[in-house]
């Protein structure tokens, strides 16, 4: 299959080169160190146990209409940084295109043949212009939630840390033979990639752990089993997803597993850095708008209260834009005795 993986940071480094050592056409559209490592070595994925693997017959380049059209189209940027390319998705994107969206949060198609009230409804915390809405054409979506965890090491390079599960969805609930398709393409690359009826509610159960352990991670510089074992981060992340858990219930949003198996899953995962936690040590801007704002704003929309998350949310955004006037990130400093 062709397939052009829209950015190679974690995920999307991490899902173009199973494809592609699986066997599938993957051109990265990327810029910068990665372009220039990619390029020259391909790309390089060493797995949770350690073994490395390389797929040196990738392309990669930063002219999306050199790319062409493409099959399948995975969108692995962070939500922030979608609208930048937004101009660009079209070359890579004819009749019968697939467009995985890979984004954590809410994301900006949410309320697209959602039906209901809110049905349209333009999610301003990700999608602030309407830009992405216009320029990605729902029924070219299919909906993907992403749980495993990964780490950009090195330009080019990933670190795969746990997890190989990636849910499917068609917007309007079916079960279409294209996202069967996507699925067999998936499980043949070695990700588990189910197909469900509902992938709004698989949304919300990711976002239910993103929502707290990003933000608390960002300001404390814990991880997640740090969070998960010190009891007033452990209750302060509680607190933030039964106000989540309100708003999705507003939403007709219920969740499979309860607020402690979320929480005990999130500690399983260890001594691992959160992605927002990683961009503010690297002095990126944080996601902070589609894994928090995003409840905020739906909070509102429905009249449920969210003082927890409005806090955190709050005090991210102030780090964010310190961060930006400082042009700096934010890292736990080793301090040697004299």
């Amino acid at each position: 299959m062709k397939i052009a993986i829209i950015g190679a940071g974690a995920i999307g480094g991490y899902v173009g080169a199973k494809l592609a050592l699986a066997g599938e056409e993957v051109t990265f559209i990327v810029r910068g160190a990665n372009l220039e490592a990619i390029s020259a070595r391909g790309i390089k994925l060493i797995d949770h146990d350690g073994t490395e693997h390389v797929a040196p017959n990738v392309k990669a380049t930063g002219d999306y209409a050199a790319a062409g059209v493409q099959e399948l189209v995975i969108l692995a940027l962070k939500a922030h940084q979608v609208d930048a390319v937004a101009d660009q998705i079209g070359h890579l994107v004819g009749p019968d295109t697939v467009v995985v969206t890979m984004q954590n949060g809410i994301p900006f198609w949410y309320f697209h043949q959602h039906g209901g009230t809110h049905e349209g409804y333009v999610v301003k915390s990700v999608d602030p212009t309407g830009l992405l809405a216009s320029k990605i054409a729902p029924h070219h979506i299919l909906g993907c939630v992403v749980y495993p965890a990964a780490e950009l090491i090195a330009p080019g390079v990933i670190q795969h840390v746990e997890g190989e599960r990636f849910p499917l969805g068609e917007l309007d609930g079916s079960i279409s033979e294209r996202a069967r398709q996507i699925s067999a393409v998936f499980q043949h690359a070695g990700l588990k990639a189910p197909v469900l009826e509902n992938i709004r509610a698989e949304i919300w159960l990711k976002l239910w752990g993103n929502v707290c352990f990003n933000p608390i991670s960002a300001l404390s510089h814990s991880t997640l089993v740090d969070i998960c074992q010190y009891p007033l981060a452990r209750e302060l992340a509680a607190a933030m997803m039964e106000e989540a858990q309100a708003v999705a219930a507003k939403l007709g949003i219920s969740f499979r597993v309860t607020l402690e198996r979320r929480i005990e899953g999130a500690e399983k995962v260890g001594k691992h850095k959160t992605s927002m936690l990683q961009d503010v040590e690297a002095g990126r801007g944080p996601e902070i708008d589609a894994l928090v704002g995003s409840v905020v704003e739906l909070g509102r929309l429905t009249g449920t209260p969210t003082p927890h998350i409005d806090s955190a949310y709050a005090l991210v955004k102030m780090l964010e834009r310190t961060m930006h006037e400082e042009h700096g990130g934010v890292r736990m400093q080793r301090l040697v005795a004299a």
